[in-house]
C-alpha cells in the first residue's frame, strides 16, 4: 500500500456521478478513466497496492485540478487532497528535469530573477524584436504552445515602485487597513493589474501596504507536487505578513488567493506553524470581496455588453462568486450577460496548457462555442491564467478585433477614472 495517497478519503465518494458534468475533461475527453470518480478509485486501487502508480499517472496527470468536482460533490469529496497527494508521491518516485526544479526552487521566488525577466521582456518587446522574430517566422523552432502564447503576451510593464514602497494611504475616511499581495508571475505579466488594484483599494478608503519580504504564494510548486518547498513559501509570506496589524491580506489573483486561503491545511499538521497559517488565510481575501463591500464611486459610464469568466480557484476553493459579477452589474451603462457554462474551467490550470496544449484547446474551443452565443464586447476574467487563455481564444476564433479580454479590475479602474 502507498501510505502517502490519500487513501482514506476515496471513501467519502460514493460513485454518484454529480461530479461528471462539472469535469471539464469528462465532457472532452468522454471516458470514465478522466472524470473526478475514475480517478478517486485508481488512487484507491493504487493505495491498496492492485495497481501501481505508473498506471494511474496519465488519468491524473490529465486532470485541470480546477475542483469543480468538490463544488458538485453532495459527500464532499476532499478531491484536491486526493489529486495532491498523487502529485506528491509521483515526485517522490520521478525527479523533475533540472530546469524546472531551478524555476520553482530557485526563480520564483527570487525577486531580482523576476525582475532581471521583466527587464529582458520589456526590452523584447520595446525594441521590436518580437515583431520582427514573428515577421521572419524565427519562432517557429519553439513547440508550438509556446508560439501560441508568445503571440498574446501583454505589454509588460514596471511594476509603479511609488506604490510599492510605504504606506499608501486612503483616500478620505480610513476604511480598513490592508496588506496587498503581489504575487510573482502577476508582478511580471500583470504589473500594472497589481498597481490599478492598489489604487482602487485606496480610492475606496483602505490604507494600502505592499510587504517587501513577502515571497511567491507557492501554487505552482504544489501543484507539481513539491509540498517541501511550498510549506517554505508559505511560512515564509506567513512570518512576512506577521510584521502588521492588517484587516485583510489582498490579491488580485484568483490561484494565488487559492493557495493562501489553505495555508492551514498545509500546516496544520505543524506544531509552530497551524494557528499562525490559520490566522493568515482568515484575513486573505480576493480583491473583489472587499470592493464590494465598499461604496465604490463610478465616474464613467461603460456601454459595453459584458461576460463574465470566473477562476476555478476564485469560484471553487476560495468560494467566491457573486462578488465580481456584483461588481459588474454596479458599473453604470453596462451590459452583464451571463456566460452558458461560465462555471467550467477554460483549460489554463496553471501550467497546463503549456504540458497538455493539446487537451487544453479542446477545453478552451468548447468555452469559446459558449462565448460566441452571448456576443460580448468584452470578457472580463479574476486570474492571469484564465486572462491569456481567454486572449488565446478570442485570437483563435478570429474575434480579436471584435471583443477585448479584460481583467476586472481594469473594468472597474476604468469605470472610476483611475489609470
Amino acid at each position: 500500500m502507498t501510505s502517502k495517497l490519500a487513501y482514506k478519503e476515496t471513501f467519502d465518494c460514493v460513485q454518484c456521478g454529480y461530479c461528471l458534468p462539472a469535469c471539464p475533461t469528462y465532457s472532452t475527453m468522454g471516458k470514465e478513466s478522466h472524470s473526478p470518480r475514475g480517478r478517486i478509485n485508481l488512487v484507491q486501487m493504487a493505495s491498496e497496492g492492485k495497481i501501481s502508480i505508473n498506471e494511474i499517472e496519465e488519468s491524473m496527470d490529465l486532470c485541470l485540478g480546477c475542483r469543480a468536482c468538490e463544488t458538485a460533490c453532495p459527500t464532499n469529496v476532499q478531491y484536491g487532497k486526493i489529486l495532491e497527494s498523487f502529485k506528491e508521491v509521483k515526485a517522490e518516485q520521478e525527479t523533475s528535469p533540472l530546469a524546472s526544479r531551478l524555476a520553482m526552487q530557485k526563480g520564483l521566488p527570487n525577486k531580482t530573477i523576476l525582475g532581471a525577466m521583466t527587464a529582458s521582456l520589456r526590452i523584447y518587446q520595446s525594441m521590436g524584436v518580437d515583431k520582427l522574430a514573428r515577421k521572419m517566422k524565427l519562432l517557429k523552432v519553439l513547440p508550438e504552445q509556446l508560439q501560441a502564447f508568445e503571440e498574446i503576451t501583454p505589454k509588460i510593464e514596471k511594476p509603479d515602485k511609488k506604490l510599492r514602497a510605504s504606506v499608501l494611504s486612503p483616500n478620505g475616511e480610513k476604511k480598513a487597513s490592508i496588506a496587498f499581495f503581489t504575487g510573482c508571475i502577476m508582478d511580471v505579466f500583470f504589473a500594472k493589474i497589481n498597481d490599478l488594484s492598489i489604487k482602487l483599494l485606496q480610492y475606496a478608503g483602505c490604507e494600502v501596504t505592499v510587504i517587501k519580504e513577502q515571497t511567491c504564494c507557492g501554487a505552482l510548486q504544489n501543484h507539481d507536487g513539491d509540498t517541501e518547498t511550498t510549506r517554505k513559501l508559505a511560512k515564509k509570506n506567513i512570518a512576512a505578513f506577521e510584521k502588521g496589524n492588517f484587516d485583510y491580506i489582498v490579491n488580485s489573483i484568483g490561484g494565488c488567493g487559492a493557495m493562501l486561503v489553505e495555508y492551514d491545511v498545509l500546516l496544520k499538521n505543524d506544531s509552530e506553524w497551524s494557528e499562525r497559517a490559520k490566522r493568515f488565510t482568515d484575513k486573505n481575501k480576493d480583491v473583489s470581496v472587499i470592493l464590494s463591500k465598499l461604496n465604490l464611486q463610478f465616474k464613467k459610464e461603460l456601454n459595453r455588453r459584458v461576460t463574465y469568466q470566473p477562476s476555478c480557484h476564485l469560484t471553487n476553493v476560495q468560494k467566491v462568486t457573486t462578488d465580481p459579477i456584483h461588481l459588474l452589474q454596479s458599473i453604470p451603462k453596462i451590459n452583464y450577460v451571463p456566460l452558458p457554462a461560465g462555471d467550467m474551467c477554460c483549460g489554463s490550470a496553471g501550467t497546463y496548457n503549456i504540458f497538455h496544449y493539446d487537451e487544453s484547446m479542446e477545453i478552451l474551443d468548447e468555452k469559446m462555442e459558449n462565448v460566441k452565443k452571448v456576443v460580448p464586447e468584452m470578457i472580463v476574467t479574476s486570474n492571469p491564467g484564465c486572462h491569456l487563455q481567454m486572449c488565446l481564444g478570442v485570437k483563435r476564433e478570429g474575434l480579436a478585433s471584435k471583443v477585448r479580454v479584460a481583467h476586472i479590475i481594469e473594468v472597474l479602474a476604468e469605470a472610476c477614472g483611475i489609470e
